[in-house]
């Protein structure tokens, strides 16, 4: 194949990509700063401009901050526990060589169903299943209403989220820990290292770039967890656990706030997009170290 026809090709699959990538996240993200700049009802045919209104009013707002705050928390939270739990899934299912493809499908089954699914099953667990347990053997957690409390409903929301991407993540960390090789780990066993030390000080210093990944694959997740937050709890009780993509969403499309929320919407991409770039510097700099 020559040079030139190469190039044609090479264009023929990259241009129709480049189109609609351009279609669906550039110029929707360019009418969002535009729309950020305006007072819209989502009704009227006119906008009036208000320049940098809406981001001041949007540091002046109390709800976006607690909305804010609930998500750090949650994210903070969700990233240690999913993480924690996908390695020892992996782990655990790389020990049991007779069902391990079993365990792999039915640990990661949950990332194939939608959020709104899950979330609305779970909901029936909680406020169902866990009430007929806890009045069958007495249990006063299992009969409590998980969703009138802040505490509760956070825990459901934790819960739910870590079942969910646990499994998404056992993926990642099975390939990497299939990819240290055998010898390394038989010559630690032969200079008389225990099982936890051969983990620690072997294993796990070489997947290194697979816990850089999954951390910042659940902090961008964590970040944006939207149907599952709307389905389980929906802010329940009293916003308490409202997140920042609900708070987004109602603000424009239930409060007639099309502006403020494109304004809140394009801090929310920043933030997102800060949160990449670090990865990009993160794993660069480990494949220099490298």
């Amino acid at each position: 194949m020559t040079r030139r026809k190469y190039d044609i090709n090479f264009w023929i699959f990259v241009i129709p990509m480049c189109v609609f990538f351009v279609m669906i996240n550039v110029i929707p993200f360019l009418e969002g700063i535009a729309l950020s700049l305006q007072k819209w009802n989502g009704v009227s045919a006119h906008t009036e401009f208000v320049g940098l209104s809406n981001y001041i009013d949007l540091f002046q707002d109390k709800s976006f901050f607690k909305s804010f705050q609930f998500t750090l928390l949650f994210v903070l939270s969700s990233v240690l526990l999913v993480n924690a739990l996908g390695f020892g899934l992996a782990l655990a299912v790389e020990h049991v060589f007779k069902l391990r493809n079993a365990l792999r499908t039915v640990f990661f089954l949950p990332q194939l169903i939608g959020g709104l699914v899950i979330g609305y099953i779970w909901k029936f667990i909680f406020t169902r299943v866990f009430l007929q347990i806890g009045e069958s053997v007495n249990i006063g957690i299992l009969q409590t209403n998980w969703f009138s409390s802040k505490t509760l409903a956070f825990l459901a929301l934790l819960i739910v989220f870590v079942w969910q991407y646990s499994g998404y993540l056992m993926v990642i960390y099975i390939a990497a820990l299939q990819g240290v090789p055998e010898e390394v780990v038989e010559a630690s066993k032969i200079d008389g290292a225990r099982p936890m030390q051969t983990l620690l000080n072997v294993t796990m210093p070489m997947i290194a770039h697979s816990f850089t990944i999954c951390l910042f694959l659940a902090i961008s997740t964590a970040f944006k967890v939207y149907d599952l937050n709307v389905a389980l709890t929906n802010g329940t009780p009293f916003n308490s656990t409202e997140s920042l993509t609900l708070h987004i969403y109602r603000e424009a499309f239930e409060y007639s706030r099309y502006g403020y929320g494109a304004a809140q919407g394009v801090v929310f991409s920043v933030i997102i997009g800060a949160v990449t770039l670090l990865q990009m510097w993160v794993m660069k700099k480990r494949e220099v170290e490298l």
